[in-house]
């Protein structure tokens, strides 16, 4: 099994950069964790409605230059959101503000019977396409995004969804950043088999679903001649108590997840760090 590394994510929602920053900071001084993730929605999904939130990219490059050991990333980013051409000049530039410290998570987007998350594509204008579509759009994004990053003349990419004329990614990322893939649909895990270096999955779904949707992973990796290892499997776990923490993310690690992060709700009482890294040393690895 791969090695077991723990993190954390701090919604920016209900809350300020001045709080956002002291949590990030205190988790970039606890080498128990090794990642730290924000989330990507333009309104509330938790607390008032009509408080405040901020938007995940802009404020994951602030953090990236405020930090310099977590790697770091939005889990995950929806693709309803931005072209994935911008998208990946954005990751560009998070990517070596940080030093090479990127994971780039991405997911299709809210579906339509999430209305508290409906509700931000109306507020801002941005089209809501069906869910479908959205998913074969994020296949279409993976693809021209890895290019973006990794080739050296421009290119010209027709898709359904996609279309580019001399796309050409300059500077480049100062590592191959990993793509994320989250989600649990058939037809997202077809996508992640295909694009993902990490697969990721909510434990409020059940461990026992997650091992479920882990297995159809493997046998569509294989449809493809991938060997499933290669893409490590990722759970988000809300925190709640030590004891309850701890019990999941042990089932978790049983059933062969490896990459767990752990959701921190705001507001964020000053030794939360200390708690979390306490939890995560107790916990069977």
């Amino acid at each position: 099994m791969k090695p077991v590394s723990f993190g954390i994510m701090t919604p920016p929602m209900q809350t300020s950069y001045e709080d956002l920053l002291r949590v990030w900071q205190q988790a970039d001084a606890a080498p128990e964790i090794e990642h730290a993730w924000l989330f990507d929605h333009l309104m509330p999904i938790g607390g008032p409605p009509d408080g405040p939130i901020f938007e995940g990219w802009t404020l994951l490059a602030a953090l990236a230059a405020q930090t310099r050991r977590l790697r770091l990333g939005v889990m995950v980013t929806s693709n309803r959101f931005r072209p994935p051409a911008m998208l990946a000049k954005i990751a560009t530039t998070v990517d070596i503000v940080s030093g090479g410290r990127l994971d780039f998570g991405i997911g299709a987007g809210s579906r339509p019977s999430h209305p508290l998350a409906r509700r931000e594509y109306d507020g801002h204008g941005l089209p809501y396409d069906d869910f479908g579509d959205s998913v074969d759009a994020l296949a279409e994004a993976c693809t021209v995004i890895r290019r973006l990053w990794t080739e050296t003349e421009p290119f010209d990419f027709r898709g359904t969804h996609v279309q580019l004329t001399g796309a050409l990614g300059n500077p480049r990322p100062a590592q191959p950043p990993p793509i994320l893939i989250g989600g649990r649909s058939a037809r997202t895990l077809r996508v992640a088999a295909a694009h993902a270096d990490l697969w990721n999955i909510p434990s409020d779904t059940g461990i026992a679903d997650a091992i479920e949707r882990s297995a159809r992973l493997d046998r569509y990796c294989l449809e493809l001649d991938r060997d499933p290892a290669t893409i490590t499997r990722s759970m988000v776990i809300p925190y709640t108590t030590p004891e309850s923490t701890r019990h999941t993310a042990e089932a978790a690690i049983a059933a062969g997840f490896t990459h767990l992060v752990l959701i921190l709700a705001p507001p964020w009482p000053p030794g939360i760090i200390d708690v979390i890294t306490r939890t995560i040393q107790a916990t069977a690895v």
